[in-house]
């Protein structure tokens, strides 16, 4: 029974000596400060805090993350070039937070049974040829859109449009560095 008692009181007093090191610190202050030597002004003082180091930004901490980061739209050379490559389709979904652009079925007036519609996932901001999931659907109609059926494609079309994006994106990125130049 003692020893439970023992073994109890050492938790406890480990815990506090834990607690008492991080308010008092290796200092021998408690947490605060003078306010004599610290500005009135709230945002003064993060500025004061900043330049000493004793601060942290949020954006900082966070810059070298990879996946969910994307760049705003006009600057992003892969998604102008999707956009740019199917702009004589119109737009169902546009979400450039999410990185998918759907358009909604289109069909040339020589053909108005048969329409396509073209979905476009951005996997990564990098230009290279697993940066875009594309999937094209095909909707053709038999008596005027009473009966149609809708198969994916997965041919010549989905590449064609893979390697159209990507090399307009190379173009873009490129006059986008000579302008910074």
């Amino acid at each position: 029974m003692k020893h439970i008692f023992r073994l109890k009181n050492t938790k406890i007093l480990l815990f506090l000596g834990i607690i008492h090191l991080l308010l008092i610190g290796c200092n021998g202050k408690l947490p605060g400060g003078d306010a004599r030597k610290f500005p009135a002004d709230p945002a003064e003082r993060v500025k004061k805090n900043l330049e000493e180091g004793r601060g942290l930004k949020l954006n900082d901490a966070f810059k070298n993350q990879r996946g969910g980061v994307f760049e705003f739209a006009s600057s992003n050379s892969l998604w102008r070039a999707s956009l740019d490559t199917i702009d004589f389709m119109p737009l169902s979904s546009v979400n450039y937070s999410g990185g998918i652009i759907i358009t909604d079925w289109y069909s040339e007036n020589s053909s108005p049974n048969e329409s396509i519609k073209i979905s476009i996932r951005f996997m990564t901001n990098e230009i290279r040829s697993d940066a875009l999931s594309i999937k094209v659907f095909n909707k053709k109609c038999i008596d005027n859109l009473l009966s149609c059926k809708i198969t994916e494609q997965d041919g010549i079309l989905v590449k064609e449009l893979k390697r159209e994006i990507l090399k307009k994106a190379t173009l873009y990125k490129e006059e986008d560095k000579k302008k910074k130049e």
